[in-house]
Formats: structure tokens, C-alpha cells, sequence
């Protein structure tokens, strides 16, 4: 017998590329073409002024930015946990709440960390098939309708992202408590990674409903993806599960100068929705520039558009656009081989792609 008999092996989430060149423009990964809050360089001369604190092991319970995050979202502090980017605390949901041995149910079509997770947890799971539109079922949700995915199955929990990714279409408020409604019994997560990018939070429901956890990051709207930063927002008793089995996995997750300057950038409201405005509005034109060149997409509501063109393959337009120094994502699955998800960057890089497009599309008399 082998001692690589009893590993644990699972295929693990491919991220995207990260270039050296830094004149390559970036637009795979969702990153916010903008930097953070100027507040925090202020907040950084706290730490320079206190560099002993760092022989110290951080607060473990994160308290000034769960705090900050509990008064700006007007919610107690005890249904604030924070972690490493939403990617640990969406880990960390996975391993505190779908642990009944029941199969899981999340979309086909969706944010491909959820079935790595469920692998390596060794979670059954469900991927519910996405209308042809892009958009989420309710129904699929639901166990008295008809169409509802876990039909004579015991089901033990639901996560879906709000919006969705790498779609970018959202599901209206109503239905999303319709589906969290009809399943009082079972955890229901709803992953809001780009929430600030035009929808409505599910942040309303949660006084009515002690089973939905609401998990957000730092790393979109608030343009902090190198710190990774995440949080969730949930009952009181859903966090102090979350944060039972946190003390027991690794109770210093968050360090200190990220606490720091996490809570400066939640404190500076104001840069917060000049940046979420400055890339909707972005956004917006792009998506009328890639209509003029005859691409369509769901209509998103975060910070990238999800496009395809009828007469030119996008892994071939993912290819020349890599050639001509912009990268964006490709996806070579089932249902989404035909599309780009273009990360929305500055005015002036959107400009750049817009042309890069045009000169492709000529080239391949696609105009």
C-alpha cells in the first residue's frame, strides 16, 4: 500500500493569469483600475509610528474593522465575521454549514471555486442548469415547484453569487427571498462579491431570516485585492458558528496592518461610491461600444461584461487581444466558450480594448 493511496486529491480553481509586464493592460481578473482610499496611507503612519506592535500576534477578533463594518452597514457587531478575502470565509461557510452528508445545490454556470470546495470537503453537490439567458431559476430553488433541482433529495444548503459570475447578471431581491423563504431548514449563502456594482443587496433580509449568510470582499469596490479581505454578514448565531470553527481551524487569519487599513477604507464612504460610480459609469459605455460592434452580453451588473460576437470565435478574439497586449478571460467550457469576460478598467483602457476590437473584427471582415 502506498502512503499516496490516502491523499486528498481534488482539481484545483485556476486563477488568472498574472503578467510581469506591467504594460500589459489587465482585464482577467476583476481587479478595481483604481487605487484605495487615500485614507490609508494615513492609517499606515499609525503602524510606522508603532512597528513593535508587530512582534505581537494581531487582534484575533479583527474588532476595529468588525466594528467599522457593523456601523456602516448598521447591523450589530456580533454578525460581522471577517477572514482572508471572501475566498477563506466562503471556505470556512463550506466547512461549518454543509456538513449533513446532504447534496448542495449551486448553478451550472457560476464562480468555479464552489465545486472545488465541495471536492475537497467531500460535499455532494448539485450544479443547477442557468436559464438560456444567464439568469437563475428561482423555481430551481424552490421544493414545492416543479422544476426544482433537488426533487426526491435531501438537500443541505444553497449558495449562489449576486450577482452572478462570470455572467454578471443578478437576480432581483424578491426572488432571492422567495428562495431563501422556502428554505427556512437549510443554510442559504449568497456570495456578493459584486454586489456594489449596481444591485440590491440581500443584506435587508437578513432580521427575517436567521439560516442567510451574506458574504462580501474587499477586493472589487473597495480595491484592496492585494490584502484579501472578506466578510460575511449573517445572524447572530450563524457567525458565532462561523467563528467556532474559525478559532479552531486558525484563530490569526487577519493581520494587523490589513486591519488597519481595511478599516479606512470602510470608513471613507465617499472615495468607496466615487469608485463604484466612476466603473459603473464606465461600464455602462462599454457596453454601448461593444453593441456598435455587433458583440452582445447579459446585461451586467458588476464590474465586467460577459461578451460575445456572432462572427468571430472568442477564444480566437481572446488570443489577438493577448497578441496586442490586453489580456481578459476565456473560459473553454460548455455554454460559455463563446464569450469574454472583460474586466472593466479606466475610461482610457476601455478606449484602448474598443479599438484593439475594431481592428480584430476588421481584420476578420467581421464589421
Amino acid at each position: 500500500m502506498s502512503w499516496e493511496e490516502n491523499v486528498r486529491t481534488v482539481t484545483p480553481y485556476t486563477a488568472g493569469e498574472q503578467p510581469k509586464d506591467p504594460g500589459i493592460i489587465k482585464l482577467n481578473t476583476n481587479e478595481c483600475p483604481y487605487p484605495p482610499t487615500p485614507k490609508i496611507q494615513e492609517a499606515l503612519k499609525e503602524l510606522e509610528d508603532t512597528t513593535d506592535r508587530l512582534r505581537l500576534y494581531p487582534d484575533m477578533n479583527a474588532t476595529r474593522l468588525v466594528n467599522a463594518l457593523a456601523d456602516i452597514y448598521g447591523v450589530d457587531p456580533a454578525q460581522i465575521y471577517v477572514g482572508v478575502g471572501s475566498d477563506d470565509v466562503l471556505s470556512m461557510s463550506f466547512l461549518t454549514f454543509f456538513t449533513s452528508g446532504k447534496r448542495i445545490l449551486f448553478p451550472d454556470i457560476t464562480y468555479s471555486f464552489y465545486d472545488v470546495w465541495a471536492e475537497l470537503y467531500r460535499i455532494p453537490y448539485t450544479m443547477v442548469p442557468l436559464r438560456d439567458d444567464f439568469s437563475i431559476d428561482p423555481e430551481n430553488y424552490i421544493p414545492d415547484s416543479a422544476s426544482y433541482a433537488g426533487k426526491n433529495e435531501n438537500i443541505g444548503g444553497l449558495i449562489f453569487p449576486n450577482p452572478n459570475a462570470p455572467t454578471g447578471v443578478a437576480l432581483p431581491l424578491a426572488d432571492i427571498e422567495r428562495i431563501v423563504k422556502a428554505n427556512p431548514d437549510i443554510p442559504v449563502i449568497v456570495d456578493e462579491a459584486y454586489v456594489d456594482f449596481g444591485s440590491e443587496s440581500a443584506r435587508t433580509l437578513l432580521p427575517k431570516y436567521e439560516n442567510l449568510l451574506i458574504i462580501q470582499t474587499f477586493s472589487k469596490s473597495r480595491a484592496l485585492a492585494g490584502l484579501r479581505i472578506g466578510f460575511a454578514i449573517g445572524s447572530k448565531k450563524m457567525i458565532s458558528y462561523l467563528n467556532d470553527v474559525k478559532f479552531s481551524f486558525n484563530s490569526y487569519t487577519m493581520n494587523l496592518p490589513a486591519i488597519v487599513m481595511a478599516e479606512a477604507a470602510v470608513k471613507d464612504d465617499a472615495y468607496f461610491h466615487s469608485l463604484t460610480d466612476r466603473i459603473i459609469e464606465t461600464r455602462e459605455a462599454f457596453k454601448k461600444d461593444l453593441s456598435a460592434l455587433g458583440f452582445t452580453y447579459p446585461d451586467s451588473m458588476t464590474n465586467f461584461v460577459f461578451a460575445s460576437h456572432p462572427k468571430v470565435h472568442a477564444k480566437e478574439l481572446f488570443a489577438e487581444l493577448r497578441a496586442k497586449g490586453i489580456l481578459v478571460r476565456y473560459f473553454d467550457k460548455p455554454r460559455i466558450n463563446e464569450y469574454l469576460r472583460i474586466t472593466v478598467g479606466t475610461r482610457e483602457q476601455m478606449q484602448k480594448v474598443v479599438s484593439a476590437l475594431r481592428e480584430i473584427l476588421t481584420e476578420h471582415h467581421a464589421l
